[in-house]
Formats: structure tokens, sequence, C-alpha cells
């Protein structure tokens, strides 16, 4: 038997793989598997860490508008925004209104008509001195002819005084006849002149129907409608209007204060002065001491002071309540120079010695350098080097450099 099986070869059930041999290959091609996969996943958090290098990420503010100086406050005063130039435009005449061409918030120009009078019974009245003046005319014609026959007899009788035909008292008679009819005439053409007087006058009370406005600027009050009867002075009751429009020269704004007199020594003309609207409180407008009026109201023991708008702006309208600050001069005695922009300090670095901000626009940053002044809170002041509405960089990498692109942290 033991040569049979010899003879058989060796027994194949010997081969098998053990179960738990089988298992331990199985394991190994998942780790390998689980490895390639970390080995990946690293792979790719290492290119996006290296591509958000690339690509710094930084925070960005915006420049905010400053007040007009930085100088300390010295006093505090509140009045009302105010036109140099500002009229009730009325009729020079008392008339009923048959048209009004304009309304609020209508600009106009020196000469544009702002309304038309009933002005009938004045054409009739130029009409009437019209026809005075060429009924005179006509007689003047009348008296020249008169006149020229006048002065042929004349010279008839005094040839027929020379030969003695003809008596003395007749060729005075003559002479006083020509004579009389020149002072006519004379007096005629006086007439005439007086006729074309009344013309005039006529002609000025048609005109004066005619209102026109007296400077350019913008109504602000229209204070009179077709129908109603205007005259230059008040007939009472309220049945007559004294005023068609109230125009405003709304380049002649500033601010009418008035300060105690017993702080007037603190205001100096050219003086700085921040001022605030009632209407727009974040909105610090820059503005200057124009005069201090020489003159106290003694009841209310103050001075009136007028202020100009360093540069004016469509949202200052007239009689709007405004809140000024009256500003300490610079130590060397000059006015402080108005600061452009408030930024976060943050967004202001210091590189070689120099102030710098780094604006972004069109998704790079720019270097700038910048003049800064006083410091507000969080805020600082940038006197020159920038402008209201720039986006700074207030928080980013320290190696920034002009011209880099940067993303924009969300």
């Amino acid at each position: 038997m033991g040569a049979e099986q010899g003879a058989k070869g060796p027994d194949l059930a010997g081969l098998r793989i053990a179960e738990g041999s089988r298992t331990s290959g199985s394991g190994g091609r998942k780790a390998r598997w689980i490895v390639l996969a970390v080995v990946l996943l690293l792979l790719v958090v290492g290119l996006g860490w290296v591509l958000r290098g690339r690509t710094p990420e930084v925070e960005v503010a915006s420049a905010r508008p400053a007040s007009g100086a930085p100088g300390a406050t010295l006093l505090n005063a509140s009045g009302y925004v105010t036109p140099r130039q500002r009229a009730t435009v009325a009729a020079k005449i008392t008339a009923r209104v048959v048209d009004v061409l304009v309304d609020e918030g209508m600009a106009v120009k020196q000469g544009d008509v702002l309304a038309r009078l009933d002005d009938s019974d004045a054409q009739r009245r130029l009409l009437a001195a019209r026809t005075a003046r060429d009924a005179t005319a006509a007689a003047v014609a009348n008296l020249e002819v008169n006149l020229a026959n006048a002065e042929r007899e004349l010279e008839r009788q005094r040839n027929l005084e020379k030969e003695g035909v003809s008596s003395v008292e007749t060729l005075d008679t003559a002479r006083t006849t020509a004579e009389s009819l020149r002072a006519q005439i004379v007096a005629a053409q006086e007439q005439i002149k007086a006729a074309d007087a009344q013309i005039a006058v006529a002609q000025q009370d048609v005109d004066n129907c005619t209102v026109t406005a007296p400077f350019s600027g913008m109504v602000v009050s229209k204070d009179a409608q077709v129908g109603e009867m205007v005259s230059p002075l008040s007939a009472g009751g309220g049945f007559t209007r004294t005023g068609i429009a109230t125009i405003v020269d709304m380049n002649s704004l500033e601010i009418e204060v008035d300060v105690n007199e017993s702080y007037i020594a603190r205001v100096k003309p050219d003086q700085r002065v921040d001022a605030v609207l009632d209407a727009y409180p974040d909105w610090h407008i820059p503005s200057k001491v124009r005069t201090v009026i020489p003159t106290a109201d003694r009841q209310k023991a103050t001075v009136k002071v007028r202020i100009s708008f360093d540069k004016l702006d469509p949202r200052i309208l007239p009689d709007m309540g405004v809140k000024v600050a009256f500003l300490a001069a610079e130590p060397g005695g000059a006015a402080a120079a108005a600061p452009r922009a408030l930024v976060p300090q943050a967004a202001v670095r210091e590189i070689d010695g120099k102030k710098v901000v780094f604006v972004l626009h069109d998704g790079r940053v720019e270097r700038r350098a910048v003049s800064v002044g006083g410091v507000r809170d969080s805020d600082v002041e940038v006197l020159a080097g920038l402008n209201e509405g720039d986006q700074v960089v207030v928080s980013g990498p320290p190696d920034l450099h002009d011209g880099e692109a940067v993303r924009v942290k969300r």
C-alpha cells in the first residue's frame, strides 16, 4: 500500500491555504488603498495651501468722510442755513394774475418770465397815448402848411409896402400871422414830446404786467395762483397777494449763528469750523468764519456770525438747522489742515519710516503714502493721500507689496 501511494504522487489536499493566511492578504490590500487615499488627500490639501499662499486673503474697510479740521473745539453754537441773496418777487402794479410759469424747485435764470398779469387796461392806455401823439403830429403838418402860406403872404406885403401900394399895418398883420404859426408849430412839437413820454409810461405799464426773475436761482415758494390779485402793497383781508414767487440764489448759502457775547472773543475771521446739519448728523462739512457782524443784540446778548461752506452740496438747503464747532488753530498759528477721510488705525502701516495704506483696486492692492492727523477713537484722520470711499486693507499678511493680487475675506 505504501508503494502504491508513492507511485500516485503527493496528496493535493495538503496544498490548501489556511483560512488565517487568506484573511491576512486581503487586509494588506485594503491597507495599501487607505495609505494611497491619505497621500492623495495630503497632496490636495498641500496644493490648496500653496494656492492660498499665492493669493493672500485680506479684510477691507471704506474710508469715511471726516470733519473740516482736526483742531480742538473752542466753542459750540447752533443756527440755520441762510442765503445771502433771497427775494420774494412782487409785481410793480395791482393786477390780476393770468399765468404763472414757475413752480417750487424750478431753476430760473435772470430775466426768465415768472408770471404774466392782465394787461388789457394798460394796452388801452398805450393805444390812447399813441393816438394822441399821432393827432398832434397831424396838427403840426397842418400848421406847417399854413406857415408856408403866411410866409408867402408876408413876402408879398413887403414888396407892396416897398412900392407904396400896401400900408405898414397890412405888413405887420402878415408878419404877426407868420410868427404866430411858427409859435404854434413849436408848441405842437413840444406836445408831441409829451405824447411820446405818455407812450413810454403806458408801455412801462404794459411791461410791468410781465414779472421776471431779478437774478438766477431756485424757486422755493410759489406765492400766487392764476386768477388772484397781486399788488406791491398789502390791501388787507387776505384777498390780495403781495408776491409772485420766492427765489433763492443757491450759490450764496451760508450759516448764520448767534454766539453769546461772552464768548465772541473766541471767534475770528477765517477760523476753521466743523458744521453738522441736523438732517445729516454723520456728515461733517468743512467751513470757515466769513464775518462777525459788528453789532450785538441787547435783548439776547448775542453777536451774529456768518460762516461760509468750503464747498456747496445739493443736500444743503435753505433754513436747515445746523450745529457748528469753532475749532482751534494749530500751535504754529495757522488753521489746521482739513482731513480728507477717516480710516481704522489698523489700516495705517509704517514702512521705511513712512505712513502708508494699501488701497484695493480691481483685485490688487496699491500702496499709498499718506499724511495722518489726529486719532478719533479707533479711527485716524488722513490729511492727504486718500479719498473718501477708497477701500483700504485693515487686515492681511504683513508682507503685502504694491500691485499684489489679493482676495477679500468674506
